[in-house]
């Protein structure tokens, strides 16, 4: 199964918290704060694997997560950094926020790139040891790591694209200019997902080929197999529009050129406006002069350049590769997406934002502000816990709660502590 389009979720390691520590050594008074600082949490990298072609191994993991930091330990020693985590992807993914649609990477270019980076390591009580505050009983808790939903789309890097109804000789055509080996048969979606090989035509010239599967009426709509792989050709320079001039399966090539082109049109209008070269097939088996004529006057009249070939017999197939590398030698690089992405500011919430709520006699307290500032305070230190009040009398707490209708004795909730407030 091909599989080329994959929404993952992925989480950077959280940092480590400080330690608080005292140094501890005989003949050795007040010896002072040693609390080491947390490891930072691992990083989330994504590294192209050239050995991969498909987007198969998400389909059924969906979350990684780095590893976290450790925390810091005494004699002013650091913990250890988390584990960064390696994400493996094809060359050409498109890595997009999910929510946005922004892209943030295209894995066209760049071989390694960092996707969400691991939190800071929290500081050990010895940065905080002042003159007058010898023995410092806190420390800095560590901070969560980035977290992305994020949607991988692997869009092919080919020069050419071959596109057509199925069972026009695309794949045939493929493995007669390249050494690609599609399968082949006289049926159509004969091929389920894209092929690619190298077209040689010089010395130390080549081009990259993709044989996109046949796309059908309502593609750009779902129907068939191509709607699934158009966005292959987003990257192509140049198209190859492959039409069965037989007539052998009683379609009428002109129908099916305009059919394909308007796919095109209704998938993107910048994709419809790419160069075309229009590829006569099964010459070698066309016997209706009227239907050849009518095409052929029906592309010159639209301003294509009209090949005529025969995959199966080699006929006409040297021509084609020539034209087509002299067109690509005039056309710019294959394109690479832009970063859209604007990294979102971790909100860290304000004392305006707490959720404050009653229950009888018991006030419960929410938000991100006030959890971060839990995890700074060591409560089993008094020196710390009147930082924490005055903390909270000074951001306006407490005068909110009165103005609630807090009365003294009643509990406030906090998280995983509670205390009495007292006027």
């Amino acid at each position: 199964m091909f599989v080329d389009k994959a929404t993952i979720t992925v989480k950077a390691g959280k940092g480590g918290n400080g330690a608080v520590s005292f140094h501890r050594e005989k003949y050795v008074s007040a010896g002072g704060p040693d609390g080491g600082d947390g490891g930072r949490g691992g990083s989330i990298v994504l590294n192209v694997d050239t050995n991969m072609s498909t987007l198969m191994d998400f389909r059924y993991k969906r979350k990684y997560a780095a590893g976290n930091g450790a925390d810091g330990m005494s004699n002013n020693k650091s913990g250890k950094d988390g584990k960064d985590l390696v994400i493996r992807v094809p060359k050409g993914t498109v890595v997009r926020e999910k929510d946005s649609n922004a892209v943030i990477v295209d894995m066209s270019e760049t071989t390694s790139f960092k996707l969400a980076k691991g939190g800071n390591g929290g500081w050990g009580n010895r940065h905080f040891a002042t003159p007058t505050r010898q023995a410092p009983r806190f420390a800095k808790a560590g901070l969560h790591g980035q977290e992305l939903e994020i949607e991988l789309e692997l869009k092919l890097l080919a020069d050419v694209g071959l596109i057509g109804y199925p069972n026009v000789g695309k794949s045939t055509l493929l493995s007669v200019v390249s050494k690609a080996n599609p399968k082949i048969a006289d049926y159509h979606f004969t091929t389920l997902f894209p092929n690619l090989g190298v077209v040689y035509f010089g010395e130390g010239h080549s081009f990259i080929l993709a044989d996109i599967p046949g796309i059908i009426e309502g593609a750009s709509d779902g129907a068939g197999l191509g709607h699934e792989f158009l966005r292959h050709i987003d990257r192509c320079r140049l198209i190859l529009h492959v039409v069965d001039i037989s007539g052998s399966e009683g379609r009428d090539p002109v129908e099916d050129f305009k059919t394909i082109n308007n796919e095109l049109q209704s998938y993107s209008p910048e994709l419809a406006k790419r160069p075309q070269l229009v590829v006569a097939n099964k010459t070698d088996i066309a016997q209706d002069e009227e239907l050849t004529g009518r095409f052929e006057e029906y592309i010159k009249d639209s301003g294509y350049e009209l090949f005529k070939i025969s995959a199966a017999s080699n006929t006409g197939i040297k021509e084609l590769v020539n034209a087509a590398a002299a067109k690509l030698s005039a056309l710019p690089p294959i394109m690479v997406y832009e970063p859209e992405y604007v990294p979102k500011q971790k909100m860290q919430g304000t004392p305006e934002d707490l959720i404050i709520e009653n229950f009888d006699d018991v006030w419960t307290i929410e938000g991100e502000w006030i959890e971060r500032l839990m995890g700074n305070v060591n409560f089993s230190d008094h020196e710390s816990r009147m930082y924490f009040n005055r903390v909270l009398h000074n951001a306006g707490i407490y005068k909110r709660l009165e103005s609630l209708g807090i009365k003294d004795g009643d509990t406030i909730s906090i998280y995983n502590m509670e205390f009495d407030y007292n006027e």
